[in-house]
Formats: C-alpha cells, sequence, structure tokens
C-alpha cells in the first residue's frame, strides 16, 4: 500500500516512559520508571467504587461527570486551593489528568499556536501539543533548584503565543514554584493575555513545609486559567482515569464538548469511588501522605548519592532526576539501559524531559513504590561500583 499514518504521527514517538517499562518487565526487573503507585489504595475509595457497581452506576454519565464528583472536586477546590468553582458549569471530569490536559489543548489551541513551558518537561505535555499541531516553546531551566529567569521567557514571547504550561510540582524534577514565582507567572500571562493550563496533579505531594499556590487564585487568573488535577496520584489509582479540569464557563464549555467527543466520560463506579475520598477521608490522610513521600525522597535520594548517582532533590512530586554522566554510553537511554541491564532497576532517560543535549546526563527515577522496593533498589545500586 501507498497510504501512510497522519503527518502529526511523525512527532508522537512511543513514551519513553512506556518503553523502558517494558524493558523492565522483559528482563523482570524492578520499575521505577513509570509513576504507577505501588502504594495502597485507601478503603474508602476502593468501597465506595464497589458500591456504586452493586447500586448501578454502570452506564454512561454526564458528559461532564457524576454530580456527586463534580461537587466533592468543588468543594474540595474552595477548602484546598482557593478556587471557586461552579460544578454545573466549570468543572469538567475526563479520563486522568492528562485527557483532562489533552481536551484542553485541543479545544482551546489552534494549529501554529505556540505554548511556553518549562524544560525539563512532563513527556505527554510535549505530545498532546503535538496531537494539536501547537508549537512547544522550551524554557531551559538550570540545576539543581531548576531556576529560570523572568527574562527568559520574554525573549521567547511572539505574537503567535497563546498559553503557557505550568506543572507545579513538577514531573520530572519535583521543582514546587513559591508563591512570587507564580504571581510572576500570572503577571507576564496577564500582560502577554496567555491562557494558563496548569498541570497540578501531585498538589499534594509537598515536602519540607513547602505549600501549594494554584495559579487561579490570583488577581485576574480565574478567566484565563485551565486548572487540571486527578486523584490517581493522590489515591493511588492511576488505573481509573479520573482526572478534572477547572475553567471559566466559556471555556470550560469547550473543554467539556472535547471530552465528550474523545471520551464520552470516564467511568461512572471509580468516579464515585474517588468522590468518597474526597469527601470521606480526613486531613490527615493529605498531611501522612506528604510524610511518608518524603521520607520515601530522602532514603532512596541517599541511596542515589551514595552510589555516586548524583539527585536534584526534589521538593514535591514522587520523581528525582539523578546525574548519569558517569555512567557509560553517549546517551540516557544507553545509559539507562545498562543500568537497568546491571542492577535490574529501570529508570527513564533524560530525553524524554529534555529538548537538547543535556537529557543525556540524566535519568528520572518514580519512588512511588513500597518500601520493601526501595531498600531493594538502595542495595542493588550499593552493590555496583559507577
Amino acid at each position: 500500500m501507498t497510504r501512510a499514518v497522519s503527518r502529526r504521527m511523525a512527532d508522537l514517538a512511543q513514551s519513553e516512559i512506556r518503553a523502558m517499562t517494558q524493558a523492565c518487565v522483559d528482563l523482570k526487573g524492578l520499575n521505577m520508571a513509570q509513576g504507577v503507585c505501588d502504594t495502597p489504595v485507601p478503603p474508602i475509595v476502593l468501597e465506595g467504587a464497589e458500591q456504586a457497581i452493586r447500586d448501578g452506576y454502570n452506564v454512561y454519565t454526564r458528559f461532564d461527570g457524576l454530580p456527586e464528583l463534580r461537587q466533592a472536586i468543588a468543594t474540595k477546590l474552595a477548602q484546598y486551593n482557593g478556587i471557586h468553582a461552579d460544578p454545573e458549569a466549570e468543572v469538567t471530569v475526563s479520563a486522568g489528568a492528562t485527557g483532562a490536559f489533552h481536551c484542553a489543548c485541543a479545544a482551546l489551541l489552534n494549529p501554529g499556536d505556540e505554548v511556553i513551558l518549562f524544560e525539563p518537561y512532563y513527556q505527554y505535555h510535549i505530545s498532546a501539543l503535538a496531537a494539536v499541531d501547537a508549537v512547544p516553546v522550551v524554557i531551559q531551566m538550570q540545576p539543581p533548584a531548576w531556576t529560570y529567569s523572568l527574562a527568559q521567557l520574554e525573549q521567547v514571547v511572539t505574537k503567535k503565543t497563546k498559553a503557557i504550561i505550568v506543572n507545579s510540582p513538577g514531573n520530572p524534577s519535583g521543582k514546587v514554584l513559591s508563591r512570587l514565582e507564580v504571581e510572576t507567572l500570572a503577571e507576564f500571562a496577564c500582560r502577554h493575555d496567555l491562557f494558563v493550563f496548569t498541570d497540578e496533579i501531585y498538589e499534594y505531594f509537598l515536602y519540607d513545609g513547602r505549600t501549594h499556590v494554584s495559579m487561579a487564585t490570583l488577581p485576574d487568573m480565574a478567566e484565563r486559567t485551565i486548572t487540571i488535577g486527578g486523584y490517581s496520584k493522590t489515591f493511588s489509582v492511576t488505573g481509573w482515569r479520573i482526572g478534572y479540569s477547572v475553567a471559566a464557563k466559556p471555556w470550560a464549555g469547550a473543554i467539556g464538548a472535547m471530552n465528550d467527543l474523545l471520551y464520552v466520560c470516564a467511568p461512572g463506579p471509580l468516579q464515585i469511588g474517588v468522590a468518597c475520598g474526597i469527601r470521606k477521608l480526613p486531613d490527615s490522610f493529605y498531611t501522612n501522605l506528604a510524610r511518608d513521600y518524603q521520607d520515601k525522597r530522602n532514603r532512596f535520594c541517599s541511596g542515589l548519592a551514595s552510589a555516586g548517582l548524583t539527585p536534584s532533590i526534589p521538593q514535591g512530586a514522587y520523581y528525582v532526576l539523578a546525574d548519569v554522566s558517569r555512567l557509560p554510553g553517549n546517551s540516557g537511554k544507553a545509559r539507562a539501559m545498562y543500568l537497568l541491564e546491571r542492577t535490574g532497576v529501570a529508570g527513564v532517560p533524560g530525553e524524554a524531559f529534555f529538548s537538547g543535549n543535556a537529557g543525556a546526563n540524566y535519568i528520572r527515577f518514580s519512588y512511588a513504590k513500597t518500601d520493601s522496593d526501595l531498600a531493594e533498589a538502595c542495595r542493588r545500586f550499593a552493590q555496583v561500583h559507577f
């Protein structure tokens, strides 16, 4: 046949995250590549979904989600984030935060629109932009604190710039934006009349006393911010695909229509399970979550440092970028495969998160693992002389 796949597929390579996961499976290794969350699901979330199946929540829901979940999200937004959203018109439940982000891009961006994002970036953000023929414009952050300047932003903004992506706590860097940084980005967005897509999926994974600041709470930002979140990570239900977006009514209407077209709806019983978790879990659940993951971070980063794989200490989320420049190989992929073959521990090559050559020096690891798996990974690193 002379026919070919669409031209946009040329920019949509398989995720290195999934590629390394498969390589890990093939070698029967320890998968620290994909952020699958191996920690237990809160029983109240499981029980809510089970009861929902028995109660008949097994058909299509409204395109933007069940009212029980939209209301629970709106209440949580007001209490935790300080965002006041109408659950009937401004909250859209989607197929995970990734699905919510894709719907927002498809609904609000035109081919050729430029979108600013920060490097290291989350690979799926780039892929979603490519899927709608938008143009990513990268701002390079400097390790180990992953800093950048307002001057960098001013240098890349053009008449074609339509939006900026803000991911805090960040994947893969673990960077948490301070209030001052969020305010600076808000002023920049207003001055240049930009949408702001915020990926806040890791909003509860905060370390060393840090707090989460949602862009939409700042003056004049609710009308231009699309807040994206979800419970895949918080409740350890990454396979359930329950995420959401929050936006002003005109934008939410367009996002909801796109969500209906692409996904129809998120799974009904699982929406109820997540709603039960949001409504019924105490504040201590989230406090303990941050405490437990800070402990995981400390132990795993200590193991990396002892092995000579210097980590950039994350401020939030549950990923760490480790400097692997001392490992043999001319690319991050070669070094990640070397590490997997020598230790049986899988990480993601840095090229998945960097547009330039810097990615060759990094591997991203997820420490959303059981304590025994983290201890085993550190033990394997310690046995190999890098």
